[in-house]
């Protein structure tokens, strides 16, 4: 009896090139040649979801990360140069951020090292949900026009930060590039003088050092593999600070974004209007025959209350009273858009960012604590006065669209009544009284909103525009076109004349003559030289601890992905160590080698490099032919799952678990010499025989290549030489039928749960659905959002 449980199989259309189990669920994620993105399931290997490639994103997926707690999956594209955080739940892009090289590996980590201040900070409730209303929704109708973000993002965009407990996404890259983000969303480290092509990397839990795969050009011109430790212990020493620091800015960082979309949609509210009036507009235009403009026919009817034929074809025939009615609706709801999007976006958005900057600018004068993480006081304050200008410019926006409103209305409510009289109808008499005031505002409207020639400006419309609004859209550096008038402003006026309130820096600067896009531009690079200052001094705080240069290798095949060779690393928390697994097949095939660092580079680990012997690894006599390994990873601290192939003649396929304990028992010590790389040296090497007992399975009708697996959900995925066959397995599956019924149980309530969504028409599975089980039988199927908690239980119980 094999002791592996397949449980799915498939022969995928296309390449894959990553591949990574969720470490909450029984998910995995595929990312293939095509650039599309995949997410199975363990039971039958059933697709949830896929994201197909984008142009705005990118088409050549090179690396695959999941957030500890299985909510974000991160992936980079090499042809665009960003890196992506996709929702897991619904398949959505929240976050899209661009880095200086393509990334070639990533690893995201969560800080498990306690202490009393981290307890107290991770237990506190967030105080900023006491003094701050809830930021509100993006409208549905704008928001799905942006490039990449859907209805309702922005309540996304803030779950972005998920749990408050440090996690950290490493990127790795060509040329030494090295980046660390804290929440996988703020630069807390850019680090340098790592050489070489990052091939894989584990920071450990503690923060004390960061392991890295290079692959640099040897001598004689040939990949060379070596093993970098880089000593990362001010992150570790100053732990509370940097998770207290990072938590902020990736608050920081967040309502950036928000700012960003909600700008976005009023920038669409404000075309809408535009594109609505040169609807009506245009046809006008290009049947009139003389050469009046726009402009001047509307100003004689509105004087002597006569109108060309043109103009009167135009009101009866292409508009008329009812068509006047909608679109005056139209566009006065666009524009109350605009306005409530300044008050309840903008303005919220603006007073959260002030109190996020306020309180790291409190945390920066603590010079004892945060200076070693760079944090600047007078930078910040700098931020927070760009933040205030900010705001300032938005309320300056809030009076123009008030006074357009008025004048909006006037012209409406002339023309109705003008095209009533037309019609010879009847005028209600509340409508036909018509002041001096009004008659200003209607010439003010006609003068503003229609184009003195009938050229396409840029952002505006080619008969009709907004421009005393608009210009404050634009994102330009030039001047205002019609800056407000602020003659006779007492307040003005006494800053003017007050020596010493005219340069105080209690008091935010306007910018009278630039627009909001511009305003917040200069606020978003402010911030921007915050955010990078720690990222650079926490950077050059990293050294090289240590430099192991292990052995060469010919030049890769096109057709492998790099993701998928060796070495593989590991970072076993509870030990403190870092693990490195790797093979060379040049020097001795039959051989696996364990390389292990302490996580603290002044820690000296006995047995730091051993080797396994291969050649009998199965206890059938009959079967003991040589055999080599072609894939290796970390199942958990204590066992290894390898890919083996038997010799030429003999070209099985095995999966095996390999036990660490008998491995790392060899009382031999291996002395390094530092002048030669570690092929050079093998014969030293301490070697222990392996014999696998029944941990193996046979992996009939495949060529097996490749494996991912997950100790925490103990499931397996084996990848063909081709890199189109797929088959998953459950690992220790004897251990949970001794747990007694309880899995028996949640597998039966799974399977009922996929009959009631097929039966309800869904062709694709929802991940909320992932792991639910007998709690939900009594209830029925219930929207899954609903018990998300619930199942997260139950599959870490």
């Amino acid at each position: 009896m094999p002791a592996f449980r397949q449980v799915g199989e498939k022969q995928l259309p296309n390449p894959v090139l990553c591949m990574a189990w969720s470490p909450k669920r029984d998910l995995i994620a595929l990312a293939n040649t095509t650039g599309e993105l995949l997410l199975h399931r363990l039971a039958s290997f059933q697709r949830v979801w896929s994201l197909p490639p984008s142009e705005y994103t990118g088409k050549e997926i090179t690396a695959l990360a999941w957030r500890p707690d299985g909510k974000i999956l991160a992936f980079s594209l090499g042809d665009t140069k960003q890196v992506v955080l996709c929702g897991v739940e619904k398949a959505e892009i929240l976050h899209v951020f661009p880095v200086q090289n393509p990334v070639t590996c990533m690893h995201w980590m969560e800080v498990m090292e306690e202490s009393s201040a981290l307890s107290a900070f991770y237990n506190s409730e967030d105080e900023s949900k006491l003094f701050l209303p809830k930021l509100p929704t993006l409208p549905k109708s704008y928001s799905t026009t942006s490039k990449i973000f859907s209805e309702e993002k922005s309540d996304e965009i803030m779950n972005l930060l998920g749990e408050v407990r440090l996690n950290i996404l490493v990127l790795g890259g060509d040329h030494g590039f090295v980046e660390l983000y804290a929440y996988g969303m703020y630069k807390i480290a850019t680090l340098t003088g790592v050489s070489g092509r990052c091939r894989s990397l584990s920071l450990s839990s503690d923060l004390k050092s960061l392991s890295v795969i290079t692959e640099v050009r040897s001598a004689d011109n040939n990949p060379e593999i070596c093993y970098v430790q880089l000593d990362t212990g001010l992150l570790s020493d100053c732990l509370p600070e940097v998770t207290r620091m990072a938590r902020k800015f990736t608050h920081i960082s967040t309502l950036l974004q928000y700012l960003h979309l909600s700008l976005t949609c009023m920038c669409e509210a404000w075309e809408d209007i535009l594109m609505q009036m040169d609807l009506r507009l245009t046809k006008f235009v290009q049947e009139k025959n003389t050469t009046t403009q726009v402009q001047d026919e509307f100003l004689e009817l509105l004087l002597w209350g006569q109108s060309s034929p043109e103009l009167q074809a135009l009101l009866m025939n292409q508009l008329t009273v009812k068509g006047l009615k909608k679109l005056g609706h139209s566009i006065e709801s666009s524009y109350s858009s605009i306005q409530k999007l300044v008050i309840s976006h903008l303005q919220s958005g603006s007073e959260a960012l002030l109190y996020h900057l306020s309180e790291v600018k409190g945390m920066s004068l603590w010079k004892q604590k945060f200076e070693p993480l760079g944090l600047d006081s007078v930078a910040l304050e700098g931020a927070i006065t760009a933040v205030g200008s900010f705001s300032l410019k938005a309320n300056e926006l809030l009076q123009v669209i008030d006074k357009s409103m008025k004048n909006f209305k006037a012209f409406f409510r002339w023309l109705y009544v003008a095209m009533l009289r037309m019609c010879e109808e009847h005028v209600p008499p509340e409508l036909n009284k018509m002041t001096q005031k009004d008659i200003a505002f209607v010439a003010d409207f006609l003068s503003e909103h229609f184009s003195e020639n009938e050229e396409l400006f840029d952002r505006k419309g080619k008969y009709f525009n907004v421009e005393r609004v608009g210009q404050y859209l634009k994102d330009e550096d030039e001047d205002l076109v019609s800056p407000p008038n602020t003659k006779g402003n007492q307040w003005l006026n006494f800053l003017q004349e007050s020596t010493y309130l005219k340069e105080s820096p209690l008091l935010f600067p306007s910018y009278p003559q630039k627009s909001l896009h511009f305003v917040k531009r200069m606020m978003e690079n402010v911030i921007e030289h915050c955010l990078q200052k720690p990222a650079e001094v926490i950077g050059k705080s990293v050294k090289q601890a240590v430099f192991l240069p292990l052995y060469t290798v010919p030049e890769s095949s096109e057709n492998t992905p790099r993701l998928f060779e060796l070495p593989s690393l590991w970072n076993d928390k509870k030990a403190k160590m870092h693990y490195v697994v790797f093979c060379m097949p040049e020097i001795s095939p039959c051989k696996l080698y364990l390389l292990r660092k302490g996580t603290d580079p002044n820690r000296h680990i006995p047995n730091s490099v051993v080797s396994v012997d291969l050649s009998h690894h199965l206890d059938n006599a009959d079967d003991n032919a040589a055999a080599h390994c072609l894939d290796a990873r970390f199942y958990d601290d204590e066992m290894l799952t390898v890919v083996l192939q038997g010799a030429e003649e003999d070209n099985r396929r095995v999966l095996a678990q390999l036990p660490l304990s008998s491995t790392l028992s060899c009382e031999t010590e291996f002395t390094w010499e530092p002048n030669l790389r570690l092929d050079q040296q093998t014969s030293a090497i301490p070697c222990q025989g392996l014999v696998l007992g029944n941990q193996w399975r046979e992996l009939e009708s495949m060529k097996a290549q490749f494996v991912a697996v997950n100790g925490i959900r103990k499931v397996a995925c084996v990848l063909s030489a081709n890199l189109r066959h797929i088959r998953v397995f459950e690992m220790d599956v004897e251990d949970e039928d001794e747990e007694g019924a309880d899995s028996q149980n949640n597998s039966a309530d799974q399977e009922g749960l996929d009959t009631t969504m097929t039966s309800q028409g869904q062709g694709e599975e929802s991940v909320e659905a992932e792991g639910e089980a007998g709690e939900q039988r009594g209830d029925g199927f219930q929207k899954t959002e609903e018990h998300l908690e619930s199942e997260e239980a139950l599959e870490l119980s």
